[in-house]
């Protein structure tokens, strides 16, 4: 079957980004003018995806009112005669069919894939983490369903991080298949530098089969006391391949301040209407002061 839903887990507390996100989700916060979450569902969107799923939690109506049609901003906007504004609004409404579906307790990602399972109905889908953005020409998400429709089996996104940063991820053991495409034949969640497997690191995009559900339903917690998808999928391995795509496209890690902010600057740069003055701006900068 093509994939034609995709999973938001979007219930976490976002406490790196305290006090902003005291009172608004972590997933609202904007990137230059737009939250996080709606660069992810524009991806999927980009990707052919038409029913998105976003999990939510205690706190996060705003996610449900951004995709919601505001009729009183609408007839504002419409009143003082500001169309292109207008039209930003009415496509965010627009963009896919979302539903939403709450994670009661925070028990981790794969406790997060795992209470979207009514949703999604017997058919493989996507996951994809608002922490990680992609710039790419193809979208992420699309060149995974890509290799997904050639190999009918999960795909990771991975990519190769520094050793000393590998703990922070999820680790594939895998043999190359052809070019940026790996077999797995192990996964671990976040090994010590000492201990990975190997320098690929999955990163928050996933192509999952519906077989996933029992898996999670008999991964216990870890010392966290969380499910993680990663220990899910190395149960999955025992009865399905599973594969590692090396992306194409740069990857941003917005779940750190740093990352954030690096990708707040890439991001504007890439603008019409803003990247050349902020570029500017950045080359007057003296940063001997």
């Amino acid at each position: 079957m093509s994939i034609r839903k995709a999973v938001l887990p979007a219930a976490g507390l976002g406490t790196r980004f305290l006090p902003a996100t005291k009172a608004q989700p972590k997933e609202m916060l904007p990137l230059v003018d737009k939250p996080l979450i709606q660069y992810v569902v524009e991806e999927s969107v980009g990707a052919g995806i038409t029913d998105v799923v976003i999990v939510t939690g205690r706190g996060k109506t705003a996610i449900e009112d951004h995709f919601d049609v505001s009729f009183e901003l609408e007839r504002f906007l419409e009143d003082k005669g500001k169309d292109h504004e207008l039209g930003i609004v009415k496509a965010i409404s627009d963009l896919v069919n979302v539903s939403y579906v709450r994670q009661k307790e925070a028990l981790g990602l794969g406790h997060a894939v795992s209470v979207a399972e009514p949703l999604l109905g017997h058919e493989p889908f996507a996951v994809l983490l608002g922490d990680d953005l992609v710039a790419s020409d193809v979208p992420c998400i699309r060149q995974m369903i890509d290799v997904y429709e050639q190999v009918k089996a999960p795909v990771l996104a991975v990519m190769k991080v520094p050793r000393d940063e590998i703990s922070s991820y999820g680790v594939i053991a895998a043999e190359p298949e052809r070019d940026r495409l790996h077999r797995v034949s192990r996964l671990v969640e976040k090994p010590p530098p000492d201990e990975a497997p190997s320098d690929l690191a999955i990163i928050g995009r996933y192509i999952l089969t519906p077989a996933i559900f029992e898996h999670i339903k008999k991964t216990p917690k870890d010392a966290r006391g969380e499910i993680q998808i990663t220990n899910a999928l190395q149960s999955l391995l025992s009865e399905t391949p599973i594969y590692g795509l090396e992306f194409e496209g740069v990857r941003h890690d917005c779940g750190n301040k740093l990352g954030f902010l690096k990708a707040t600057v890439d991001y504007a740069l890439e603008r019409d209407d803003l990247g050349g003055a902020f570029r500017e701006y950045l080359q007057g900068l003296d940063f001997d002061e």
